[in-house]
């Protein structure tokens, strides 16, 4: 079942949980998220950085949205950190639901016109568009990159950002890094900063750099109004550190052979994430929402 970003968040927030967003590059990593998520019945956003759409290519796609319309729980294909309009518009063609256009690094300004820009290419077509205000720090254990000191989002500015722009999510910066943080620096998120944009917009936020940090400040965000958790370092880090001692004990080259167990280690990291954002056996809401929404349609 395919759904756009505000279709499957606005139930998310309705029920008081979020959904996991994972980073998807390549074929592997779909089969740890789809099939994860079909067996905890959960929601799922397949997120893909540019980056990785480089890497996958545009055909992938094809495939990877007849899996999960096929499939019988709901999940977004979704453009992670878009930079501009030329990385917009390659994800709409290729097929995705979602998009991000990130202007964190401009100004305010800069930041709205570009983003509402977006939203009337978007909307038009059915695509729903993520917005963001602040900074995500940088631990230097990701592609995703980051700044060397996190800029906080300013809970007035998320008002103004999110009033003017028109935008169906917010990613906002609480302290979050993108990667895994390294021993001496421990991640520590402004509850009393998410707590003061959550009363001053009511649309669904989101957490990038979700992978590493401590369960019960995740836990927290999503009881206070996070919607959405971005993680991609944690469960790559599991499918990778798993293929390193498979290959370190073996001289097997055979994809059958190495690659089973990295996707079982990667599953393990996905289902706890799913538990601790409560979104498992969620998705019989949206087939009940849906069979309510046909009823009144057509009897």
């Amino acid at each position: 079942m395919l759904l756009n970003m505000k279709q499957l968040l606005t139930v998310a927030q309705e029920y008081k949980f979020a959904v996991g967003a994972f980073n998807v590059a390549d074929s592997n990593f779909l089969r740890v998220v789809v099939e994860e998520a079909e067996k905890n019945n959960s929601p799922a956003i397949i997120a893909v950085h540019p980056t990785e759409l480089d890497f996958t290519k545009d055909d992938f796609f094809s495939y990877v949205l007849t899996r999960i319309k096929n499939s019988h729980v709901p999940f977004v294909l979704h453009l992670d950190h878009g930079g501009n309009i030329a990385d917009i518009m390659r994800a709409i063609h290729v097929g995705f639901s979602s998009v991000m256009i990130d202007g964190s690094l401009l100004s305010l300004e800069e930041n709205i016109k570009l983003t509402k820009q977006i939203v009337e290419i978007s909307h038009p077509l059915g695509v729903s568009v993520e917005g963001e205000l602040g900074t995500i720090g940088n631990t230097g254990t990701s592609v995703e990159g980051g700044v060397s000191e996190v800029i906080y989002t300013r809970p007035e500015d998320a008002q103004e950002f999110v009033e003017k722009t028109g935008v169906d999510t917010l990613a906002v910066a609480i302290g979050t890094c993108h990667g895994i943080y390294p021993k001496d620096m421990k991640p520590e998120l402004r509850m009393d900063i998410l707590k003061a944009i959550k009363q001053n917009v009511d649309i669904p936020l989101v957490l990038h750099g979700g992978s590493a940090n401590p369960d019960e400040e995740i836990a927290e965000a999503v009881q206070i109004g996070i919607q959405k958790v971005n993680i991609s370092s944690d469960y790559k880090f599991a499918f990778y550190k798993k293929c390193r001692e498979i290959l370190a004990a073996t001289e097997l080259w055979d994809p059958n052979a190495i690659y089973p167990e990295c996707i079982d280690a990667a599953k393990e990291v996905v289902r706890y994430k799913m538990n601790l954002f409560n979104s498992i056996e969620k998705a019989d809401i949206y087939r009940e929402k849906q069979i309510t929404a046909w009823r009144s349609e057509f009897l």
